[in-house]
């Protein structure tokens, strides 16, 4: 994708601001003074939630001031300090798209999941869509976007890795800071969550994540640090779950001590809504504001203080840092929103954007489709083909105005679709949506709240229809190539089962015998992946002649899609997460809640625990080694590593140098473009440590990456990469210090975790950094050693 022809697009896109002569400030030490206990209480728990008791996970609403938003602050109207809105991603703003006597509709742009932005590998870019994303948040008058997710891809099950960028911090840390630069660029906030932990959605109010201190350090804060050095979220927001025992949101040794302390946080930090137990504890520990507020925080909040078990002081200090929060906002700055964005300019973002996060897994010549798109008849199968799934569900939903088809998609790139394929799957995916339909009506009729949960939940997708022999055969004969749409769709609440991974034996028989019938008559046949998370393909990726995991691209899907296999953009993306043989293969599987069924009642949410394993607690036996850190370190076998991904072009990589000055290692690698078509290259850096087994230490670290601009046959690029020596250290629990071993590292360029095309060394001197001794396990874990 050209970058000049998508800042051409946010241009256009981005509405006049009106310039204030002057930024309103606050005087928040007066305001302070003026507020009564009761006040203070009121400001930092929000404006509740109607109809809600607290003791459950919500999706977030509030029918005040923008319609649809999360939740809003609680107003002091007499001391001219207004409500501000805050409002879900983090695929696009989350408000109603239709309003209560207003013919206007409100629709938002849904953008590209997060797995698939971060597979582009592309910080530019990243921040260019967060730029369009947050130009829409302002303009109908939101203030904190509550996004990006940075929560690590622990296992594939996860229900909401879709949100999420990847199972390597360092990925997911900068993804996470081009996103919030772009956003935040327009002027509103962000809010980086769920601060932390958050890796599984069974029980997610009440399970408690035991980690050791240096995985917590080494793996699942990075990220969280990466992006909060270097994008200064406005907010951050803490998460459900506990920490080795303690709630998140109640945890000052990880509120305070780690954020602001050792990383220097000046912001806002949030619950998500409804979390944490106690209010008074969750002010001391930090957490200025708790959203969306109930009556019990309130009382404790005064309480606490009345009894000394709260000081007023920590009142006061969070207090002040939600007015910090306020006076930076639109709304406080009095900007007049338009509630027109250029909606028809972001869809052309989000098009231009998701096709460089498409990942091309196999390419046996079949793409991109060689003739001529008016010459083409194709036949596409699978439900998905022709009800393209746009993004997961819940808060990270978007109310969008339409989602392009596989089908509308092609058909828009001028090919030719067979029509009586298109008629047989139209109708028999609308018969099983009325039959889905009905269910949930007589659901509501029995028990409406339970009902009404699961309207947030994936509506379950059709079985894939089967085919007969004879009409396939026919269909092979006069259609040019075969295209076969496998789709997955997870959200919020739940995580995904076994058989989600796997495939059902309908797609298996689907895509064996369109693979048979096709190649009978020599005629190729590809596999597109509309889905938000990993699947298994060791099984069955053999058989098409490609494989492009499309990923869910957002309402402009179809259209991506077309771009990407009629040839018009290069694909480039490449995988965030290891894709394994089978899921057993992942090591956490052995401590993950696999097929467990969610509790929909949500009269027992935040009940007493159970102390069942893997749902109550969960031991994160890995330790350090997840995803390529696992899988590589240990030698285990798997269908698509990290950092894999295909091209139309070849690339070549030559005159590797390294310059160690100490402080900074800078690499340097000429990337040169030998095919016969434009493309983009991810470089990839690794680091080997030295005595890395007997020191146990993962058999290589990613420590840096870059992507080229387009090349253009026989065009080369110099990549420079640059890699910090303290960025080369592991975390010494029994020092607790950050320390760097002395000796030769040797630095890997690669294409893929497996594919390294160059290999360097150089020494480096030893040094140690103190931290601080903080969230250590309640009971010594057992975990995987080299």
């Amino acid at each position: 994708m050209n970058h000049q022809n998508l800042f051409s697009l946010l241009m256009a896109a981005s509405l006049t601001v009106a310039c204030t002569p002057q930024e309103k400030t606050i005087n928040k030490q007066n305001i302070i003074h003026q507020l009564s206990l009761e006040d203070k209480a009121h400001l930092v728990i929000g404006t509740g939630m109607a109809g809600m008791s607290g003791n459950d996970a919500v999706i977030g609403a509030t029918k005040s001031l923008v319609p649809g938003a999360a939740g809003t602050t609680y107003p002091l109207d007499s001391l001219g300090i207004p409500a501000i809105v805050l409002a879900d991603g983090p695929a696009g703003l989350r408000i109603e798209a239709h309003r209560k006597g207003d013919t206007a509709s409100y629709y938002c742009t849904h953008f590209p999941i997060g797995t698939l932005l971060a597979s582009t590998w592309n910080q530019v870019l990243v921040e260019e869509v967060g730029k369009a994303m947050g130009n829409e948040v302002k303009e109908y008058g939101a203030d904190v976007l509550l996004a990006p997710a940075v929560n690590i891809h622990r296992n594939p099950l996860n229900g909401r890795n879709f949100e999420y960028y990847s199972e390597d911090p360092l990925v997911a840390g900068k993804i996470a800071a081009a996103y919030i630069r772009g956003i935040q660029s327009n002027g509103v906030g962000t809010s980086i969550k769920h601060f932390a932990f958050n890796n599984q959605e069974t029980n997610r109010m009440n399970t408690d994540a035991r980690i050791s201190q240096r995985a917590i350090r080494e793996i699942y804060l990075k990220p969280f640090e990466i992006a909060v050095k270097e994008a200064e979220p406005w907010t951050v927001m803490s998460s459900y779950n506990k920490i080795n025992g303690t709630y998140t949101s109640e945890s000052r040794e990880l509120l305070t001590t780690i954020l602001r302390d050792e990383w220097g946080y000046k912001g806002t930090v949030m619950t998500d809504w409804f979390g944490g137990k106690d209010g008074a504890t969750q002010t001391w520990a930090g957490n200025d504001m708790l959203q969306p507020g109930k009556p019990d925080q309130f009382t404790s909040i005064v309480n606490g203080v009345k009894s000394g078990k709260l000081k007023m002081a920590d009142l006061d200090r969070n207090v002040e840092r939600i007015l910090n929060l306020i006076e930076k906002t639109p709304r406080y700055q009095g900007y007049a929103f338009s509630n027109k964005p250029d909606l028809k300019a972001h869809a052309a973002v989000t098009r231009q954007s998701a096709t460089e996060g498409m990942v091309l897994l196999k390419n046996n010549g079949a793409l991109p489709i060689a003739s001529k798109p008016a010459d083409t008849h194709l036949a596409l199968y699978g439900c998905t083909s022709y009800d393209f799934i746009a993004g997961g569900t819940g808060s990270g939903n978007v109310n969008h105005a339409y989602v392009v088809s596989l089908t509308d998609g092609l058909k828009n790139a001028g090919y030719v679709v067979d029509a009586d394929l298109q008629k047989a799957y139209t109708t028999y995916i609308e018969t099983h949506k009325a039959d889905q339909k009905a269910k949930l009506e007589a659901a509501m009729k029995k028990d409406k709240k339970t009902a009404m949960l699961a309207m947030f939940l994936p509506a379950q997708r059709p079985a894939e229809m089967g085919i007969e022999a004879q009409k396939l055969a026919a269909q092979a004969q006069t259609a040019d190539m075969a295209i076969i749409t496998l789709g997955r769709i997870s959200g919020e609440f739940l995580d995904r089962k076994q058989a989600d991974f796997n495939l059902t034996p309908e797609e298996r028989t689907l895509i064996s015998q369109v693979c048979e019938a096709y190649h009978r008559v020599g005629k190729k046949v590809v596999v597109l992946l509309n889905i938000g998370g990993v699947i298994e393909t060791a099984s069955w990726k053999d058989m098409p002649d490609a494989i492009l995991c499309a990923w869910q691209a957002g309402q402009e899907g179809g259209n991506s899609v077309a771009d990407v296999v009629s040839g018009k953009t290069t694909p480039s993306g490449k995988l965030t997460m290891t894709w394994p043989m089978h899921f057993a293969d992942a090591y956490s599987s052995r401590n993950f809640p696999i097929d467990k069924m969610p509790d929909l009642d949500l009269t027992n949410q935040g009940k007493a625990s159970n102390n069942e394993k893997d749902v109550d607690y969960t031991n994160y036996e890995e330790d350090i080694y997840v995803g390529y850190r696992y899988f590589d370190s240990f030698d285990k076998k798997v269908s698509f590593p990290f950092g894999y991904g295909l091209s139309y072009t070849d690339f070549r990589y030559s005159e590797p140098k390294i310059n160690n000055k100490g402080s900074e290692i800078t690499v340097t690698v000429n990337i040169e473009n030998t095919g016969k078509t434009e493309g983009k290259e991810v470089v990839e850096l690794y680091v080997a440590a030295p005595n890395s087994l007997q020191l146990n230490k993962p058999v290589k670290e990613l420590k840096a990456f870059a992507k080229t601009r387009t090349l253009k046959p026989g065009e080369s690029q110099t990549v420079q990469l640059t890699v910090r020596s303290t960025d080369l250290a592991s975390f010494n629990e029994t020092k607790s210090a950050w320390k760097v071993d002395e000796g030769d590292y040797t630095f890997l360029i690669g294409a893929s975790s497996h594919d390294i095309r160059a290999t360097l060394s150089t020494t480096v001197k030893a040094q140690e950094t103190p931290a601080n001794r903080v969230l250590a396990p309640q009971e010594p874990l057992r975990l995987l050693h080299r």
